[in-house]
């Protein structure tokens, strides 16, 4: 699906998201972002030729428009893997059935474990006098 593809980057994310609030100029999308103006271009190339923006010359510039046919068309795919019942993000997680929910599961459990601080050597009672080295 070419528009996951092109969604995948956050700099094309973060483009669309500007073109979401109307038509913008070209210089202006490439002004936003502490890349070159070449790689702004390609960005811009990914994202018309999957269909999520188009771009019109007006005198000496070409301004971009964001095309929401496609993201409906996403949106139509997504809603398969949504959950039937309830609503909201504590939902979600807790109807996401087969792996998707065990991942998520085992992510909680890693996070978790993260929070708890490992023990140090310096912290350990027995740690001085069971030294065999000293002796």
């Amino acid at each position: 699906m070419r528009v996951l593809a092109a969604l995948s980057d956050p700099v094309r994310r973060e483009i669309v998201e500007l073109l979401a609030a109307g038509e913008v100029g070209a210089g202006e999308i490439a002004a936003r972002f502490p890349v070159t103006r070449p790689a702004i271009s390609r960005h811009l190339r990914v994202l018309r030729e999957a269909g999520l923006v188009t771009s019109e010359v007006r005198a000496q510039h070409r301004v971009y428009r964001l095309e929401r046919e496609p993201l409906a068309q996403l949106d139509v795919w997504l809603e398969r893997f949504r959950p039937l019942s309830g609503s909201g993000p504590a939902a979600a997680e807790s109807a996401l059935p087969g792996p998707a929910g065990r991942l998520d599961a085992l992510d909680t459990e890693i996070r978790r474990g993260r929070r708890r601080p490992t023990p140090r050597i310096e912290d350990d009672p027995v740690g001085d006098e069971h030294d065999r080295t000293a002796g």
